[in-house]
């Protein structure tokens, strides 16, 4: 049984700041965020766009792509850390606002970025096991990357939301049974303490983290895959290579030292060829946790030039902590087609930007957004409009 991404959806917020002016707005050479992050436009929710509306616009843009009833999901997932609610998990709200069966499997997944990984791979299992019975699987990986007005992690921030169908009509991507290799470490790299709503981070040593978690990772994939010898770089073996992008200049640090350890002389010359194309939608959105990795997979997918039909893809998720997995899938025929009818680089284009005191005064308003009365819907789809007696609120 063949067992993959059926269909993807993707939602990020309506607005967006130009990281050139936050640069100049913080007294910093524009390079020094454009270049030296490799991200030229920010997502920023507004005060009614929230980790369930994100996820639930993303889940009903796969589930119409495959022309998919809601009947027909048996496992719905949300992979996240950054949650609206301490018990309830954002996979119930993405159940109401969908109208999901209520024979449906629902929870939520937390390890940091790779909280949507471990969706994944539960959702794999379960179709593979014949536990599903012909039904699908529903991923969704949503979060709001936020570290705070002013604060060194402040260009690194983002949002956004990525849907995956699973199930045994994989039309998008094969994902291979067994070919997966895991790295997992107790590290203090990154981190949110309950107290606190902006995350915490010691940048260099969660590069750092994130290298030796690449290399253990990629290291079992090659034991488990059994392929291990040959000639050349092993990764040439991969049409592409994607990374998990917290900034798309980690991708850079991440695909050299994986050459490296191929024994690559060169390790940034087949950068463009393998990664280029899967940070074309990362480098406008920014940072967004969970999902950072598959939104650079249906980069990949809408933006690539040549046809990867029936060409391997290596995957490499990371989450601080610290748990990764590198892992590989098979382009389907039709599928690149696919993805572009979602029309995702014209979704990002008809964003608005926002000024850097409005970009400010959005951040201050957030501050105190569970403290809202609920109020009327700002936009069209999903939207978060306040708390009435402690309960979140949402318009369709």
């Amino acid at each position: 049984m063949q067992v993959g991404l059926e269909a993807i959806g993707v939602a990020v917020p309506d607005t967006y700041v130009e990281l050139a002016d936050l640069a100049m707005a913080r007294g910093v050479a524009p390079g020094k965020y454009v270049d030296g992050l490799g991200v030229t436009r920010m997502g920023v929710p507004l005060v009614d766009e929230d980790t369930v509306t994100l996820a639930a616009r993303a889940a009903r843009m796969a589930l119409e792509s495959a022309r998919c009833s809601p009947d027909d999901i048996g496992l719905l997932v949300v992979g996240t850390e950054t949650a609206v609610d301490h018990s309830k998990p954002v996979a119930s709200y993405v159940q109401g606002l969908l109208g999901l069966s209520t024979r449906c499997r629902i929870f939520e997944t937390k390890h940091a970025c790779y909280g949507g990984t471990a969706a994944l791979q539960m959702a794999l299992d379960w179709v593979r096991s014949g536990s599903a019975k012909g039904r699908k699987a529903l991923i969704v990986c949503s979060d709001i990357a936020r570290y705070g007005v002013g604060t060194p992690g402040e260009p690194t921030q983002g949002a956004g939301a990525v849907a995956m169908l699973v199930s045994d009509h994989p039309s998008l991507v094969v994902l291979e049974a067994g070919k997966t290799g895991v790295y997992s470490k107790d590290v203090m790299d990154f981190w949110r303490p309950l107290y606190s709503k902006d995350a915490l981070v010691d940048g260099h040593y969660s590069v750092q983290c994130y290298l030796d978690a690449l290399e253990g990772a990629y290291r079992a994939y090659q034991e488990a895959a059994g392929d291990a010898g040959g000639e050349g770089a092993y990764s040439d073996r991969f049409a592409a290579l994607v990374y998990h992008v917290p900034y798309g200049k980690m991708s850079r640090k991440a695909h050299r030292h994986l050459r490296t350890l191929d024994g690559d002389a060169a390790p940034d010359a087949s950068f463009d060829r393998l990664v280029g194309h899967s940070l074309v939608m990362p480098s406008q959105v920014g940072n967004i946790y969970t999902g950072s990795m598959y939104l650079a997979l249906a980069s990949l997918l809408s933006s690539a030039p040549e046809d990867l039909t029936g060409k391997r893809v290596g995957l490499f998720s990371y989450g601080s902590g610290s748990c990764a997995e590198f892992f590989s899938g098979v382009v389907q025929d039709g599928a690149q087609a696919r993805v572009k009818a979602l029309g995702l680089e014209a979704k990002l284009a008809r964003r608005r930007a926002l000024s850097i005191p409005e970009y400010e005064d959005v951040m201050r308003a957030r501050e105190h957004l569970d403290e809202r009365p609920a109020a009327d819907a700002a936009g069209s789809g999903f939207r978060y409009q306040g708390t009435r007696d402690h309960k979140r609120i949402y318009a369709t």
